[in-house]
């Protein structure tokens, strides 16, 4: 009898002398014949159905792929998982390992991965989105196991049997490491069904995958991705499921802003503008490629010009109007002593109140070593406000921060619901508050319902705020 030799080949298995007829028709369609090495050929991510496959047929096989051999981790830390952390294991095991689970900000998501690594026992590889996650996350696990913990991202290139690494990273580099891990660990996996994130996953083998995400709401095909290179969502719990004792008790409140009366004008006349080049040039923005046929016209158009900078005038107005900014000083003196983090949708806005305010701005031009040093004096109380626009979305751990101040933002719900968890890490007495400012009677106000379609927005007793109310 004939025996199949598999070999990892630069993110790819090279299948020498492999027995077809005993495949599954599903595992045929992504192998192919290499008629430049003579044999055939599939991305690494399908090893486990393969190996399973080979399994199932009792066919002989020689497997050289893997490189890697059981651990001997023992874990050191004395929390003791909560009833959802379990939950989550629980049902990430039964889906044989290979699943994502969806907890909210705040809920323990890498102490769940802790516990999935100390289960399996195997060299594992943690992808994350940032280089301040990429730090966190060794740290984490370091205390955890009380190993060295690999990095790779940020100028670091140390590889050990738990490594933490970026997705940019793990992109460039899974091609030669991509047989060296048996479990990937995706946090922010929401991440990864992009075009070049995915081969992050795609060119590794390791049969044991384990996506981490707060909001893991995707288009279908996004999901089918995920769902292809991790696993089915096994398991999803709401921030209103533990509101309360896993999480900080919260309210949402939005308030209304009115325009001063020469910004309302000025609004009004821009959009004007802008809405009439959108008619006359029949773009229709709720298809795919409504914004590609805007800028389009707008580069052809004698008039496009104008209603580009129509356009953005009008934003920039609803965005970032005056009574706005008097609005977000009348909320931090209002919660003076409390830890408030400002966002913005643009980097513009962002330094409008820096400057205005004097107070400290952390965008993607901060550099690394500023960025940290705001963080630590965030968390110490030395800086009780810090201002942002995208960077503290998602992953950086701020569980001192109890104020949220919205001025501004996309009408993306997975955005909303980040900057919501940015606050809700609970605390000793800590009732977490965000605020959502709109500009009345402007484009805003469409905006937000979009974005609060989730649950977490949903509670009872939910009320808007004029500009007069109190806070």
């Amino acid at each position: 009898m004939t025996t199949a030799k598999i070999i990892f080949d630069a993110g790819t298995l090279l299948l020498e002398s492999l027995p077809l007829e005993k495949l599954p028709v599903p595992l045929l369609r992504h192998i192919k014949y290499d008629e430049r090495v003579a044999c055939h050929r599939c991305l690494a991510y399908h090893y486990a159905p393969l190996i399973l496959a080979l399994r199932a047929a009792q066919a002989a096989y020689h497997d050289t792929a893997k490189n890697f051999s059981p651990l001997k981790l023992r874990l050191s830390s004395e929390f003791t998982p909560r009833p959802h952390q379990r939950q989550a294991l629980e049902r990430w095991k039964a889906s044989r390992c290979r699943a994502v689970t969806a907890l909210p900000t705040g809920s323990g998501k890498t102490f769940l991965a802790v516990q999935a690594i100390n289960f399996l026992q195997r060299p594992t590889l943690i992808t994350v989105p940032t280089i301040d996650l990429l730090q966190q996350w060794a740290s984490v696990l370091e205390r955890s196991f009380k190993t060295g913990i690999g990095m790779l991202g940020g100028g670091t290139r140390e590889i050990r049997e738990i490594t933490v690494t970026t997705y940019d990273s793990a992109v460039l580099n899974m091609e030669f490491i991509g047989d060296r891990f048996a479990l990937l660990v995706f946090d922010e996996c929401h991440h990864l069904p992009g075009p070049v994130n995915r081969t992050a996953a795609s060119m590794s083998l390791a049969p044991y995958r384990l996506g981490l995400t707060a909001t893991p709401e995707l288009d279908d095909e996004n999901e089918r991705i995920m769902t292809e290179l991790i696993g089915p969502l096994c398991c999803q719990i709401h921030i209103d499921e533990l509101e309360g004792e896993i999480l900080a008790p919260y309210e949402t409140r939005q308030l209304r802003v009115d325009l001063d009366a020469d910004e309302a004008a000025a609004y009004t006349s821009s959009r004007q503008i802008y809405l009439d080049f959108v008619k006359r040039n029949g773009i229709n923005f709720q298809s795919r490629d409504g914004w590609a046929q805007f800028l389009g016209r707008c580069a052809r158009q004698p008039d496009g010009r104008q209603a580009f900078n129509a356009f953005l005038e009008q934003r920039r107005i609803a965005r970032s109007g005056r009574a706005k900014i008097r609005r977000v000083w009348e909320l931090i003196t209002a919660h003076r002593g409390g830890r408030i983090i400002i966002f913005t949708a643009d980097n513009k806005t962002a330094y409008l109140l820096g400057r205005t305010f004097l107070l400290p701005v952390l965008t993607h031009h901060t550099k690394v070593a500023e960025r940290k040093e705001m963080l630590d004096f965030f968390r110490s109380g030395r800086y009780p406000v810090l201002i942002t626009s995208k960077v503290l979305n998602e992953g950086v751990d701020v569980p001192e921060a109890d104020i949220g101040i919205i001025v501004s933002g996309s009408g993306s719900i997975r955005e909303h619901v980040q900057r919501l968890g940015r606050i809700l890490r609970a605390g000793k007495g800590k009732r977490a508050i965000l605020y959502e400012l709109i500009s009345a009677g402007t484009s805003e106000e469409q905006v937000s319902k979009r974005r609060r379609d989730h649950r977490a927005y949903q509670k009872p007793g939910f009320r808007w705020f004029r500009r007069k109310s109190g806070c």
